[in-house]
């Protein structure tokens, strides 16, 4: 019912920009928090960046000042615009999203992207 579909990924020279999209489509009454969370080869999952229905954001240490998470509600879309980019921030990069759709009968559910690849490289 429910889809969230990453894109804007790809690759890119050190000290790169990439801006990376989310939009989530299907039976959505609402969109609650939204994050992005990277993965990258052999290591474990961790949170990159977080923003609240209202606009409030939180980063990982390691995005502080050089990215930027926002989101377009009538859009039902976040971004992560990724600046001053380093081979380190190279990653499988998702989204998520707590969504009340009519499925969920007034539950919130956590939805999850595919994901779209980062590469940071010369």
């Amino acid at each position: 019912q429910v889809q969230l579909v990453e894109s804007g990924g790809g690759l890119v020279q050190p000290g790169g920009s990439l801006r990376l999209s989310c939009a989530a489509s299907g039976s959505i009454f609402s969109i609650n928090q939204m994050a992005w969370y990277r993965q990258a080869p052999g290591k474990q999952r961790e949170l990159v960046a977080v923003i609240t229905r209202s606009g409030t954001s939180t980063y990982a240490d390691s995005a502080k000042g050089r990215f930027t998470i926002s989101r377009d509600n009538a859009k039902n879309t976040v971004y992560l615009q990724m600046n001053s980019l380093k081979p380190e921030d190279t990653a499988v990069y998702c989204c998520n999203a707590w969504i009340t759709t009519a499925q969920s009968r007034g539950v919130t559910q956590l939805f999850w992207g595919q994901g779209t690849q980062v590469t940071v490289s010369s």
